[in-house]
């Protein structure tokens, strides 16, 4: 069975889309089989070629329920629910399925002040710091601003995610072949980070060096288990690629 989990908020702009991939991409790397799986109705599903995960289209609440019995029947694979915001009633059904459910807001009041709210709703999800920033001026005073709204809080509250401006490319249709090192190391820490909350058994994460580089490479989940690529495939995909056999 997969573990589901879910990245939810009735804020948008949290950077929910983002982290859900960057969390795929750092599985990938780490070795773990995950698929990200797209519910936010204003947005595209992404291609899976050259990512080392699979994608999933649940934007309907009949195609949700379909995935999420797939992921069920996949065990040691995790399931990555982005959550899309500003949809309370699918946030509640998400929180019901999910394993492990994150929370992700930004340094500002307004975050801070809706993130409370969800907090209180959801009495099993964590809080994390998503796009933090890096400049020790503004990290200081996001700092302070979260010891001042977030106090009581503090302990649902994981390490934060630093804003990286090349994890734009994981929401590219089409991602390079190679991928910005400094990003590779960051999704790796915030898998191992989800790992360990899940306690699923992983060797913590070295950086890579800028010389290394990070290549996409080949989805190690279509290596481990071809057939389950099909099973989320869209209806009309999965008959072009038997017309396509025969």
């Amino acid at each position: 069975m997969a573990e589901i989990i879910c990245i939810i908020g009735n804020k948008g702009g949290t950077g929910k889309t983002t982290l859900s991939h960057m969390l795929c991409q750092g599985m990938g790397l780490l070795g773990q089989r995950s698929v990200c799986v797209l519910t936010d109705t204003h947005r595209e599903p992404l291609k899976p070629e050259g990512r080392r995960y699979l994608v999933a289209d649940a934007r309907t609440r009949e195609a949700l329920g379909k995935v999420v019995d797939k992921l069920r029947a996949l065990p040691g694979w995790l399931g990555v629910i982005d959550g899309g915001g500003n949809r309370s009633e699918m946030d509640r059904k998400l929180y019901s399925l999910a394993n492990l459910v994150l929370l992700p807001f930004r340094d500002s009041h307004e975050d801070m002040r809706t993130l409370i709210s969800d907090l209180e709703t959801f009495p099993r999800a964590w809080a994390i710091p998503s796009q933090w920033p890096t400049n020790p001026w503004q990290q200081e005073a996001a700092e302070k601003t979260l010891r001042e709204h977030l106090g009581r809080h503090a302990d649902r509250i994981l390490q934060p995610v630093s804003a990286l401006s090349a994890s734009k490319l994981l929401l590219q249709k089409d991602i390079p072949a190679k991928l910005p090192t400094p990003l590779g190391n960051a999704c790796r820490a915030l898998a191992y980070q989800v790992l360990d909350m899940l306690e699923i058994a992983c060797e913590a994460p070295a950086d890579e060096s800028e010389d290394e580089g990070e290549a996409t490479g080949k989805n190690p989940s279509e290596a481990a288990a071809p057939s389950s690529a099909e099973a989320f495939d869209s209806p009309a995909d999965t008959a072009n690629r038997s017309s396509t056999r025969h």
